[in-house]
């Protein structure tokens, strides 16, 4: 039986994909129905959810200045709660997309104009009834510039939206096929009025309301009563994270049982946790990546000769050996990978070459050390990786000085602030949305400060292209305007590596982010 009929079945036992797509996809693998119906029966049997108790993680990725406004969420800890406590019109899943809060949504023949139906009778946990105000209201805030919103770069496109009774109507500037996949973004959690009035309240219609919430510490999300699908989230009376930046201590907590799971396990202990007996290692590929940025609007950075020396004397696959020890692959300084359907695997893969770095940094006539900040938050063994570049890059004549920055602080006062850093991007589920929200001119989180206009101009185009062909072509122009002119140094695209003990009942795979896409709190129970 194939990995793919596993997980497929255990997601029918979820409810989040009918038998008959199972089935079709069975016998698509040349499963017979008898043997299928039986695999069903066996994971609705392993799946059965069990109610009561409090469901524990220890996260990394949380610090005192984080808010529960969806408008700021940047790293783990605030993303994994909002699943917990946050609704949205829809979300990513196995295949393609889930309604949510969206009952069902169409589009006009061009890609112009998208109605979404909102769902009748969700409560928010103030007792208020969503309504599809609460969602315009909602896109209004992430829209406004004020806000500051991550989404800030996908609602651009955004000409009007309204409520029509039940209907939410977006219209766009120009067509594009992918605005449902851009409503799943995770800071667009509907409030009520948008969150316009209390923005960190941290009230919406999700499985657990907030409880607690000491940022950089903990949280803790007690079950909503009236929670609108009862049979598939809140299954644990409460839920609670613990914020544990340390990686040592992380796994010291999950060995010791005052967790369940945890988020973030580092590559080189994979090995050693797969022998503690009670614990289970879970991993998903997708379009994650970690990164070294550059702000290409500022010195010594703004000289593209020292930007390519500094590409050039990247060693990739040395990076994918030692620091992720195999879980993930090489990059090509630019974000995007072969879990996109509209990757250009064509684009020439870029390789260590301390000569040519050497010639380029010799041409750019910058002297003196580069300063490279690090954090072990940044990504796992993002400390290590720092150091092991800094061995690279001198061999092309490249002094980095690495600077280790704490851990609580380093998303607020580090990332997109300071001009040469460590950090991570989650992926997108598009490319329009990853570079939308990163690379466009515009772009509230551009954190290479990369301002192209021809890229610009292509992304547009790509959007209203409703051929597949022509929007492929496009995109691989972009990806190699970003890889040779942006400030993006992308040596690997790396699998989430989280880990959970025995305990944990109803653990499913994500599509392309850690503890099933952050839904692990929400979903799973502890067993009796």
């Amino acid at each position: 039986m194939s990995n793919e009929l596993e997980f497929l079945s255990r997601h029918v036992a979820m409810g989040r994909l009918s038998r008959r797509d199972f089935l079709g996809r069975a016998a698509a693998l040349g499963i017979t129905a008898p043997f299928a119906n039986m695999l069903l029966s066996s994971a609705a049997l392993a799946q059965t959810p069990v109610r009561g108790g409090i469901l524990k993680a220890g996260l990394q990725g949380g610090e005192a200045t984080n808010s529960l406004d969806p408008a700021t969420f940047l790293s783990q800890v605030p993303f994994n709660f909002a699943k917990c406590w946050g609704e949205y019109l829809v979300a990513l899943a196995p295949g393609g997309l889930e309604n949510r809060l969206a009952e069902e949504f169409g589009a006009s023949d061009d890609a112009k104009v998208w109605t979404f139906k909102i769902r009748q009778d969700v409560e928010f946990h103030n007792g208020k009834t969503v309504t599809a105000e609460d969602v315009v209201a909602t896109l209004e805030r992430h829209s406004n510039e004020e806000s500051k919103s991550g989404a800030l770069g996908i609602m651009r496109g955004i000409e009007s939206m309204k409520a029509d009774g039940r209907d939410v109507v977006i219209t766009l500037k120009e067509p594009n096929a992918d605005l449902p996949y851009l409503m799943a973004d995770y800071h667009l959690i509907i409030q009520p009025n948008g969150g316009k009035d209390a923005p960190d309240a941290g009230i919406s219609a999700g499985s657990y309301k907030v409880a607690v919430n000491e940022p950089g510490v903990r949280y803790v999300g007690e079950r909503f009563a009236n929670y609108w699908q009862p049979d598939k989230e809140g299954f644990a009376d409460q839920v609670e994270i613990i914020v544990v930046n340390d990686p040592t201590a992380r796994t010291s907590a999950l060995q010791g049982g005052q967790v369940h799971m945890i988020n973030r396990v580092e590559p080189k202990i994979v090995d050693l946790i797969k022998r503690v007996p009670g614990i289970e290692i879970k991993t998903v590929s997708g379009p994650g990546h970690y990164v070294f940025i550059m702000h290409c609007n500022t010195g010594p950075f703004d000289n593209a000769d020292l930007r390519m020396a500094l590409k050039l004397a990247m060693d990739r696959e040395e990076m994918v050996d030692k620091i992720l020890r195999g879980y993930g692959s090489v990059g090509n300084d630019f974000p995007i990978n072969s879990s996109y359907p509209l990757f250009a695997d064509d684009i020439e893969q870029r390789t260590y070459d301390p000569d040519k770095a050497a010639f380029h940094y010799k041409k750019s006539g910058h002297d003196g050390p580069v300063l490279l900040r690090t954090s072990e938050v940044a990504f796992p063994g993002a400390v290590d990786a720092a150091q092991l570049y800094q061995q690279t890059c001198a061999k092309a004549g490249i002094t980095i000085e690495v600077k280790r920055e704490p851990g609580d602080g380093y998303w607020s006062e580090v990332w997109n602030k300071q001009p040469f850093s460590t950090s991570y991007w989650g992926g997108r589920p598009t490319q329009d949305q990853m570079y939308s929200t990163a690379y466009l001119s515009s772009a509230d989180w551009n954190d290479t400060r990369f301002f192209n206009e021809k890229f610009d101009k292509l992304l547009i185009e790509a959007r209203a292209e409703l051929d597949q062909d022509k929007r492929k072509n496009l995109y691989r122009e972009m990806g190699i305007i970003v890889r040779d002119e942006g400030g993006l140094i992308l040596p690997m695209f790396n699998q989430y590596i989280d880990a959970i003990n025995d305990k944990v009942g109803g653990y499913g795979a994500g599509v392309n982010h850690e503890l099933m896409d952050g839904y692990a709190l929400a979903r799973c129970w502890v067993k009796a």
